[in-house]
């Protein structure tokens, strides 16, 4: 804008200066016309360039206006973006939690299958015991005069008889079980034996029922003669 006023006052200063030069002192007579053609012309500028000023101050409240759109949308941008940062932030944790959560399912089936094996390896050393001792129950009854019998709890209870010479029919039992671990165990004896946990002991290393119940055959048996 101080350019143009500057432009404007350079024009007006070439207009009197040519003025002058054409009409000198011998055309005042025609001052009065050229005063009112200048002050036309003047007019004529003024309003030339009084529109143009005003147009500029348009275009620049057009611009701000522009800028303070542009303004507005990189605050609206910048809050956008923070938001997708932070859905971002959750959607890595929910994802790292849903792997924990995997890994720790994983770990527990694992888990689950290594018991589900060990209890079925068990079972099936505990099934085959009880069929060993079932395929000897019948030999023992006709030879040993040996009478087994099952009792609550997943026991198994022997009655050995012809033990004491005086009374050959006086019972003498002793109660055996499996235990969780798979292996044989002892709950009773009647009467009681010194060599009951040796004995106990040596059926688990050796897996022998048939000497393990002789040996006991034979215990009761030298206890009879005290």
């Amino acid at each position: 804008a101080e350019d143009e006023v500057t432009l404007l006052e350079r024009d007006m200063k070439e207009f009197w200066n040519q003025f002058k030069f054409s009409y000198g002192t011998e055309q005042n007579n025609q001052t009065s016309a050229l005063r009112d053609l200048c002050k036309e012309t003047l007019e004529a500028l003024a309003e030339k360039w009084s529109k143009k000023l005003k147009e500029e101050d348009v275009m620049i409240d057009k611009i701000h206006e522009y800028n303070n759109e542009i303004l507005q949308q990189s605050k609206y941008i910048a809050e956008k973006e923070e938001q997708l940062t932070e859905i971002r932030s959750k959607l890595n944790q929910e994802q790292e939690q849903q792997k924990n959560l995997t890994d720790s399912i994983e770990e527990l089936k694992q888990e689950l299958m290594k018991k589900m094996e060990i209890k079925s390896s068990k079972n099936k050393a505990a099934k085959e015991k009880l069929e060993q001792v079932s395929k000897i129950k019948t030999l023992f009854e006709e030879h040993l005069a040996l009478e087994m019998r099952r009792i609550p709890d997943e026991q198994l209870q022997f009655i050995f008889r012809h033990i004491d010479h005086k009374d050959p029919d006086k019972p003498y039992m002793c109660t055996l079980s499996i235990n969780e671990q798979g292996d044989y165990e002892v709950n009773s004896c009647t009467p009681p034996l010194d060599c009951i946990a040796e004995l106990q002991l040596k059926l688990r290393e050796t897996n022998n029922f048939s000497a393990f119940v002789a040996n006991i055959r034979k215990a009761f048996t030298a206890l009879s003669y005290k």
